[in-house]
């Protein structure tokens, strides 16, 4: 049956994404706000809107049963998560799987087998999925650590088991850092997680960071897409991305892919999601790094290679739809690259700016002839350029 009416719990840029996908298919939408984002660009697009709570994100967007309500209050059929806040919660999904509200994306089984890096490395590895030489547990201890550490061999990376983002990693060189990157990563983890289990694993030198998008459907079929590259980073966190990499061959990409699609059928998965590698620049070797179990922000570059809609497929897929592609539908037309755009204070070592918008201009380029019509579906411009954004002039950030 197909679901008419989304709440999306979310705000920005991606909050918007999603309303436009579901008006093109027809489909009411519910906006929820904290009260600071009441005049926020995706609360004036939606259909309906809901506030769910003060400023803080922990009070009104990560606010679970807020959220639930909101979904109840206005009727609506599903959540669709965007990317962050709630998106890879697994304890949310369960409850909305209690209340028997869909959720655009993965069921809460194979979010939980993903969502941990120590578990998802066992699936990985049981799937035939290459993974980092490493210790594959809990580290328990700093004299652990240093054990472990040097079992394996210098330089190592220690890193949080849970969440993402770059936090709680640190590249440790020999013992004395070793036994530092384990106490800071592993309060970084607690802070930033509630979950402070560490994992160690061989650092790759010279690493390339490639993930490869999927999208599964409940019939048990899974499909890859050309990869992205996101090897231009800062704090851990992508800047600039591009696909296909410069990096694979076609070769190359259908070895990730097959990998990618092995993993997720090994944990019965559906809807979008990306599995990332690290691949070495010098042999071109690749190994497992994590699955995000929702849809990136680096998603339009795919679609614009790829020539396909993510977020329909999302939706096609959340209706009980069989997959419309195949496999060899697919593969890379031209190239693409996505800039994130900030808003920092480079005078305080670009720390966070929030504040009006005093002035805002998207960029409008004249025509170019090579653009294909089909990217227009996609939300790009006559010439090629595309601009997800959550804010106006006036608006506040």
């Amino acid at each position: 049956m197909a679901l008419s009416k989304i709440l999306v719990a979310n705000r920005g840029e991606i909050a918007c994404r999603i309303i436009r996908a579901a008006k093109k298919l027809g489909k009411s939408t519910v906006s929820v706000y904290s009260k600071v984002d009441a005049d926020s660009l995706h609360v004036r697009m939606a259909d309906e809107a809901v506030e769910v709570g003060p400023a803080p994100a922990a009070k009104s967007y990560l606010n679970i049963p807020n959220i639930i309500n909101a979904a109840k209050l206005t009727g609506s059929q599903a959540v669709h998560p965007g990317y962050g806040f709630l998106s890879e919660n697994g304890a949310f999904v369960s409850e909305l799987e209690r209340e028997n509200i869909a959720f655009i994306g993965p069921d809460s089984k194979a979010m939980k087998a993903m969502g941990d890096k120590i578990g998802s490395k066992l699936i990985a590895k049981e799937a035939g999925v290459n993974t980092v030489p490493g210790f594959i547990g809990t580290i328990d201890s700093a004299d652990h650590a240093v054990s472990v550490a040097e079992e394996i061999g210098y330089p190592v990376m220690v890193k949080a088991s849970a969440g993402g983002g770059g936090k709680g990693m640190r590249v440790a060189w020999n013992k004395t850092e070793t036994i530092e990157a384990y106490k800071l990563c592993s309060g970084e983890a607690e802070a930033s997680f509630a979950d402070g289990r560490l994992l160690i694993e061989k650092f790759v030198e010279k690493p390339r960071h490639v993930e490869i998008q999927i999208m599964g459907d409940k019939h048990g079929n899974v499909l890859y897409f050309p990869e992205r590259e996101c090897s231009i980073q800062r704090r851990n966190q992508k800047i600039f991305e591009e696909a296909p990499s410069p990096l694979v061959d076609s070769s190359l990409r259908r070895e990730m892919g097959e990998q990618a699609v092995a993993l997720a059928k090994k944990v019965g998965y559906f809807s979008a999601g990306t599995v990332e590698f690290l691949v070495s620049e010098a042999d071109r070797s690749f190994y497992f790094l994590e699955m995000n179990t929702r849809l990136q922000v680096e998603h339009p570059i795919t679609e614009a290679v790829s020539g396909t809609d993510l977020m329909q497929m999302m939706f096609a897929v959340a209706d009980g739809e069989k997959l419309s592609l195949r496999q060899g539908d697919i593969s890379p037309v031209g190239w693409a690259m996505e800039s994130r755009v900030y808003a920092e204070d480079p005078r305080q070592g670009f720390v966070p700016f929030p504040g009006a918008v005093r002035a805002y201009r998207e960029p409008r380029l004249g025509p170019d002839p090579d653009i294909p019509s089909s990217l227009r579906e996609l939300h790009f411009d006559h010439a090629g350029v595309r601009v997800d954004s959550g804010i106006d002039e006036g608006g506040k950030v």
